[in-house]
């Protein structure tokens, strides 16, 4: 089956990366190896991963973090020319006055905040998925993300599109003996024809870019913090 892999790398990183030493993860050869231990047959065609640069302002390390996202994309890039394609939306940052944190909740009694948002990937990831069915641009779906946002993209495309595949990777890690985790995205499981419910550690080693991946001007090198 032709197979085209949308990747939520919001949500991936903070379902599974984050607090790890598998940031420097070749997420395509991942994809592909989950796929195939699923089903032989998938063909990856394309793997779309949907980000936002980071606002260095707001990053634990400033301009280090903005160059090392950068550094990042340049490997995956550099890695898989023929297959990955990063799709870019932008994070806003305005002021927010939501109720300080009290039971009952008090509407009166707020506190000023910067909140942030990721803009557009929802809306980017959506449209991708249902205009690759429509012009049947690969004959199997499959999503790597747990947002519910994402639900009414799969009602449609079953609806309108019922031959068209689709599979659900949920970026979580698997839960260790007696760990609390959130529960997993059962409104796109019921719509998805599979899902894989989690990540193992062992898969996220085994699938890390070389520390030093060549390009055509310099090389793409994992952080040292990474």
């Amino acid at each position: 089956m032709r197979t085209i892999v949308y990747v939520d790398g919001y949500n991936f990183y903070f379902g599974v990366l984050r607090n790890t030493d598998y940031k420097w993860l070749d997420i395509v050869s991942l994809v592909k190896h989950i796929c195939h231990v699923q089903n032989p047959s998938i063909e990856i065609a394309a793997v779309k991963f949907f980000t936002a640069p980071v606002i260095t302002r707001l990053a634990t390390r400033g301009e280090k973090s903005q160059q090392s996202q950068d550094a990042y994309h340049r490997a995956l890039v550099n890695r898989h020319p023929d297959t990955i394609e990063i799709i870019k939306g932008y994070y806003l940052m305005e002021k927010g006055t939501p109720p300080r944190y009290k039971n009952p909740i008090d509407k009166q009694d707020r506190v000023e905040v910067w909140k942030l948002e990721e803009k557009q990937t929802d809306v980017n990831i959506a449209l991708h998925l249902y205009r690759d069915a429509m012009l049947k641009h690969c004959d199997h779906a499959v999503l790597v993300s747990s947002d519910s946002d994402l639900v009414s993209a799969f009602k449609f495309i079953g609806q309108d599109f019922p031959s068209h595949h689709i599979g659900l990777i949920l970026p979580r890690r698997q839960a260790k003996e007696d760990e609390k985790t959130r529960p997993a995205n059962a409104g796109l499981s019921e719509l998805a024809n599979w899902t894989r419910s989690y990540i193992l550690d062992e898969e996220l080693g085994k699938f890390q870019l070389p520390e030093k991946v060549p390009t055509k001007k310099k090389p793409a090198i994992k952080p040292d913090y990474w």
